[in-house]
């Protein structure tokens, strides 16, 4: 394959050979920065949340800091009136979050009139664009879905009942529309039967404490989850908690106090997630290389992050093999050869891992990583093979059978097929064997065919985020290799031209549209970041790795 020059600045040259590798002086001290950086942030890289901040609006009107607050989400509506980012079956959540603590800030009353006014015309257009709303699904697969929109919409049919029956000063002559349907897909009776269930074993499993707020007003008091932390690492839930309580606890104000002083008065949906944003910069990067000053660095994240028991993603929420894969092998990328893989047992469940104990529907990406982890353990233990050897065969085989007809692969964390697909092509071309290959030419054909016209790629629109899962899709197979096809190498070739065009001029622009899943859409910025920087890094040195001469830190 050949390839047209590309532009170098600031590189030093290894014998001035395409053949060695090339440093950019600008990745390392991008990707050093970028790890400085976060190393100095105890809670994360991720914007504040509509829905997790309407329902602190809803649950803690003692907490300090409201009228920004209630100003955030007020100017956060769109003017079709709804609320959200993403595509409307996206807004449905959001939406149903900001009308529901438009009203109870009405029904509390103690605001401006130029206040009240806002609020009564956002619950109408917010309520006519929750009419607007599709009547049926399929809607998205976010974090409990199935319970949190029942929950909300009962919410508001008893907040607009009881501002009708006793309208607020404040409000003049103002009077609500009806509340909104119930959207096909979803059950009325869910979360008062998954609070009976639970009631009736005698506890709350940990997996409900992120998403508490659903059940908070079904669930006895005795079965309450306490402590002084945020439940399930959430804002939401931990208000929904206090909201229980007579008085709310000083610890329970004091954490929540915590994270609106970092987010400006405002809250996201998980805090703090320096655990994911950690390991996945970690390893975005080492798929490029790491830089020297950062190693130390990510050492220590490994050696704090690793846990014998599994790792969980967020304090107060469950174990799960996707962050527990992660640690594993961001400990081998840096040589922690005590991180064995043997956390990863806890969640095997014959054929490939549950993400957490008690998953309802499972994902490519969790298992994906977990092979990586596995190869890249086996790669430097060759003598584990009899351990984990068929463990990773099985685990391709399931992988390879996931993957839909025409290329891509889908997955619940995230909006894209690009991440789910970079993930498994990345996991498969390097510890599938032959038996993974055609899967593996598949997604790349695919990808290639759904470039955009300005060489980007993206499930809405364009984006750098899924641009640069794209590229790493095809760097998997950019090394020619017999039996490939002269057309489908210049294709390739071609995509991958483009595709460091759009990176270079979209880069630095700061903000990523929010797609990943978690109650609603978000995005890690900082994870982002380090995926970019890492696939120019890449793109633009590819001219000296073709036929994998110099393998990446990931690889190694």
């Amino acid at each position: 394959m050949t390839a047209r020059p590309t532009p170098v600045t600031a590189t030093v040259r290894s014998n001035k050979s395409m053949n060695d590798t090339v440093v950019n002086a600008t990745y390392t001290e991008e990707a050093a920065r970028l790890v400085a950086s976060i190393d100095q942030d105890p809670w994360g890289s991720v914007r504040p949340s509509l829905y997790e901040t309407a329902r602190v609006i809803s649950a803690a009107p003692w907490l300090s800091g409201e009228p920004r607050r209630i100003a955030y989400v007020l100017n956060e509506q769109a003017p079709d009136g709804s609320w959200g980012e993403g595509p409307e079956r996206y807004r449905l959540l959001p939406t149903l979050s900001g009308v529901e603590a438009a009203v109870a800030v009405l029904r509390r009353g103690g605001t401006s009139e130029e206040t009240a006014r806002r609020l009564t015309t956002a619950v109408d257009s917010g309520l006519a664009a929750l009419r607007a709303l599709p009547s049926a699904g399929p809607w998205p697969d976010t974090a409990a879905a199935e319970i949190l929109v029942p929950s909300l919409v009962a919410k508001i049919h008893e907040q607009l009942t009881l501002i009708g029956d006793d309208p607020p000063p404040s409000a003049g002559d103002w009077r609500p529309g009806p509340a909104p349907a119930l959207p096909g897909g979803y059950d009325r009776a869910v979360p008062a039967y998954v609070a009976k269930r639970y009631a009736s074993a005698g506890g709350l499993p940990v997996k409900l404490h992120h998403t508490f707020e659903g059940v908070a007003g079904c669930i006895p008091g005795a079965l309450i989850p306490d402590g002084p932390d945020l439940l399930g690492s959430s804002p939401a839930a931990t208000a929904a908690r206090a909201a229980a309580s007579q008085e709310p606890p000083a610890a329970t104000v004091a954490a929540l106090e915590a994270v609106a002083r970092r987010y400006s008065g405002l809250f996201p949906e998980a805090a703090p997630i320096l655990v994911f944003e950690r390991l996945w910069v970690a390893a975005a990067l080492a798929g490029a290389h790491l830089p020297a000053a950062a190693v130390p660095t990510v050492r220590e994240w490994a050696t704090d992050l690793y846990d014998p028991r599994g790792v969980r993603g967020a304090p107060g929420l469950m174990t799960d093999a996707d962050d527990t894969a992660m640690a594993v092998l961001v400990s081998s990328l840096v040589g922690l050869d005590d991180h064995t893989p043997d956390p990863l047992d806890l969640f095997h469940n014959g054929s490939h891992y549950d993400c957490y104990i008690g998953e309802d529907t499972g994902s490519v990406t969790a298992n994906a990583h977990a092979l990586q982890a596995l190869g890249s353990y086996l790669r430097r233990h060759p003598g584990a093979r009899h351990t984990y050897g068929p463990r990773t065969e099985k685990l391709s085989d399931w992988l390879v059978g996931q993957q839909r007809p025409e290329g891509p692969w889908p997955d619940k964390w995230h909006a894209s097929p690009y991440y789910a697909t970079a993930r498994c092509v990345a996991a498969l071309s390097r510890h599938g064997g032959d038996r993974a290959a055609p899967a593996v030419e598949t997604a790349v054909a695919w990808t290639i065919d759904t470039q955009r016209d300005d060489g980007s790629w993206g499930i809405w629109g364009g984006t750098t985020e899924e641009t640069a899962y794209a590229a790493r899709i095809l760097l998997s197979a950019a090394d020619p290799r017999p039996g490939h096809a002269p057309a489908l190498d210049r294709a390739l070739d071609r995509a991958l031209d483009r595709a460091e065009t759009y990176l270079h001029e979209g880069a630095g622009s700061g903000h990523h549209p929010a797609l990943w899943h978690d109650k609603t859409l978000y995005a890690p910025g900082a994870m982002i970041e380090a995926e970019v920087l890492a696939a120019r890094e890449l793109l633009r040195t590819r001219h000296g790795l073709n036929g994998r001469n110099t393998p990446t830190d990931a690889e190694r």
